[in-house]
């Protein structure tokens, strides 16, 4: 009896979660908003890594083209590496250089 429960709420949670949702403009800015954080703390920082910026830009393209789901995927890449080089930073923080360049 404990099985067909657990069946039928996992049948209905995969009924009502149906297929993803199109991305629409609000969501591609709050995504935006939140790379834009992101990256300006991997700044601040002092490391925020070369092809960022370019994400950001193609999801802009993507987003003026009407493809929101493209363009909030290259926005979350981009919030994910803002994370990512801050995390670098505070690791690599007291790493200095290598003996032989002194």
């Amino acid at each position: 009896m404990k099985i067909k429960h657990i069946l039928l709420a996992a049948s209905l949670a995969a009924l009502m979660s149906g297929g993803a949702m199109a991305a629409s403009q609000a969501d591609y800015d709050n995504a935006v908003a939140a790379a834009k954080a992101a990256i300006s703390a991997a700044a601040k920082a002092g490391n925020e890594w070369r092809d960022t910026g370019k994400l950001l830009k193609s999801a802009a393209e993507a987003a003026e083209g009407g493809d929101f789901d493209k363009a909030v995927k290259l926005a979350q890449t981009a919030e994910f590496q803002g994370k990512m080089a801050q995390q670098q930073a505070a690791e690599q923080a007291d790493a200095g250089n290598p003996g032989y360049l002194y």
